[in-house]
């Protein structure tokens, strides 16, 4: 799995963060979120669907799924 993030997307919302915190985090001025980790372990893999599946922007992609 690679996380894939379209920054211009992205609404600062917060949930990629909350539900995937080992992959995904938001900057300080401007909640935008940031990917910590593109290729993440698989133990995160669930985490990191149902962020994706839950993004209101829909930012997230993930490749190889």
């Amino acid at each position: 799995m690679r996380v894939e993030f379209d920054e211009p997307k992205c609404v600062a919302a917060g949930q990629c963060a909350m539900i995937a915190p080992a992959v995904f985090d938001q900057r300080d001025e401007d909640g935008v979120a940031i990917v910590l980790d593109a290729t993440p372990p698989e133990e995160e893999h669930d985490a990191v669907r149902e962020a994706a599946a839950v993004c209101p922007a829909a930012a997230i992609r993930l490749a190889g799924e």
